[in-house]
């Protein structure tokens, strides 16, 4: 298994960007230190997605982040992406491993404590988990989980967990507290004003001391 070496975690959705261009936000974001993304734009065709991702992957980038893709192994190694990001109802972990190796890392989706513990048991590197509060880009998967499924999950799994659902910058502190690794964001900063200022904040919120 890869090392989970980062806590902040952009998913990305040009039509949350207010209409400015995605990869330019992107390196305005890992201007300021993000550390890691995901490309997750599901509507895409299959080469208009290479072509995002070969042109995020590609830089030029002050720092590069870690970089991931939605569900779509053969995109992500084609465009020598850092790893894929399954859906919690996708191809098992344990089979993108044989064709991804020990070296890219595998993120699931989660929307229980019972997908924590199959994704971990599958082999993931880390699960991103929610939705942890009202957001309208989550409706899809249910009512909001909570902070105590949050802290429970947390507290039963051994790989990095990950917060996502209507996350702000002010609500690390009680997610981290809750027993969150990180914080996985989209709106927060694609919609952002200045998404430099923002990943800056989130960034600090994350290295506070508990």
């Amino acid at each position: 298994m890869s090392t989970v070496d980062f806590r902040l975690y952009l998913v990305t959705d040009r039509m949350q960007t207010r209409g400015r261009d995605l990869v330019t936000l992107l390196r305005a974001s890992a201007e300021a230190g993000l550390p890691a993304l995901q490309v997750r734009e599901r509507d895409l065709p299959t080469r208009a997605l290479l072509d995002l991702v070969a042109d995020i992957a590609g830089g030029p980038w002050v720092r590069r982040p870690k970089i991931l893709v939605n569900d779509r192994l053969d995109v992500a190694v084609a465009a020598g992406a850092d790893g894929v990001h399954l859906r919690a109802d996708s191809l098992p972990t344990s089979a993108a491993r044989l064709v991804l190796g020990g070296e890219r890392l595998i993120g699931v989706s989660t929307h229980s404590i019972e997908d924590v513990r199959r994704a971990e048991a599958e082999g993931a590197d880390f699960v991103v988990l929610g939705p942890i509060y009202e957001t309208p880009s989550k409706k899809a998967y249910g009512a909001p989980l909570g902070l105590p499924t949050l802290e429970a999950a947390s507290r039963s799994a051994r790989l990095p967990v990950f917060a996502i659902g209507g996350v702000t910058a002010a609500r690390v502190a009680e997610l981290r507290q809750a027993g969150a690794f990180g914080v996985a964001v989209l709106s927060a900063l694609l919609a952002a004003d200045d998404i430099r200022l923002e990943t800056d904040r989130f960034l600090r919120e994350l290295d506070r001391p508990l």
